[in-house]
């Protein structure tokens, strides 16, 4: 199968790009440069501008797609500016994309990139699944445009998993490094109250259900793409201070992070309860349903 994947070099895509290739697929890396440094053996990338249709768009038709880009959500402050380029980074490649598709040929299947901020930063003790209502903030907003983007294709006949990622926890990069290390240094604790949810997965996990849903013939429509077992922030700082061996009480006041982070601050303030119900119908099965057996791969 030949797979063309946006985000190749991030921490999804590298993982994705380098056991598809292992499985002997023909992978291609949609990226601003011709080269992309780290890249799997056995992959090549192909040079795209994610604002403009390019000749990259004959390599779409029969071909499946994985589109992951889109400027990080966690790096830098929240200004009017970055916030502009989170959306627009996302949004105007998915359009691309759909105007490419219209022009040279579809492709078999599409599989668009989301997260569970589509819910909303905070929905407190709510229950969600695929099929509860979208949030209103600016996190939801900019996943329902990302989502939205590339409905076309759908209506034009291709098949279209939604992967509304949670956090993805892997060792060597993502949230975890950052979330371990005050642990590391006798300092680790709860956030705020600690009683927010967080809809986490592990890096193996996130590639297996990505590569499930890219093989399965009738997955299509949002999937939640997080473990079967949420937990609170407290439950994982505990589970951290188990694993690390350290302390696990000392709290992080949310007052000191609003301040500090202003509106980002509900990436650590807020969460969402959410389970991956369709992924589950479907048959998936998680090697890592546990945090504290996933912490122990992690970091163990």
């Amino acid at each position: 199968m030949r797979i063309l994947i946006t985000g190749g070099s991030g921490l999804i895509g590298g993982e994705l790009v380098k056991g598809l290739v292992g499985d002997g697929h023909e992978v291609i890396v949609l990226s601003r440069r011709a080269s992309v440094g780290g890249l799997s053996a056995g992959a090549r990338a192909e040079e795209w501008d994610p604002e403009t249709v390019g000749d990259w768009g004959a390599l779409l038709p029969g071909s499946a797609v994985v589109h992951l880009a889109g400027e990080s959500i966690a790096d830098g402050w929240w200004t009017e500016e970055k916030k502009r380029r989170i959306r627009h980074s996302r949004v105007r490649s998915t359009e691309v994309l759909v105007e490419a598709a219209q022009r040279f040929g579809k492709p078999a299947v599409f599989l668009q990139g989301s997260a569970v901020g589509f819910y909303g930063g905070d929905r407190g003790e709510e229950e969600l699944d695929e099929a509860s209502a979208p949030g209103s903030d600016f996190l939801a907003e900019v996943c329902q445009a990302w989502e939205g983007a590339s409905q076309p294709l759908e209506a034009d006949g291709v098949r279209r998993p939604l992967l509304r990622t949670g956090v993805v926890l892997a060792s060597d990069g993502g949230a975890l490094p950052q979330m371990a290390l005050p642990f590391r240094l006798f300092a680790g604790g709860p956030v705020g109250t600690g009683r927010q949810w967080m809809p986490w997965i592990h890096l193996r996990d996130e590639v297996r259900a990505i590569r499930f849903l890219l093989e399965h013939p009738t997955a299509s429509g949002p999937f939640v793409l997080a473990a079967p077992e949420p937990v609170r922030n407290e439950d994982l700082a505990r589970a951290l201070g188990r694993v690390l061996r350290r302390p696990s009480f000392v709290p992080a006041p949310a007052f000191a992070l609003r301040l500090s982070l202003a509106e980002k601050a509900i990436l650590a303030l807020g969460g969402q309860r959410a389970r991956p119900q369709a992924l589950l119908d479907l048959g998936f099965e998680f090697l890592f349903p546990s945090l504290e057996a996933a912490l122990r791969d992690l970091l163990g």
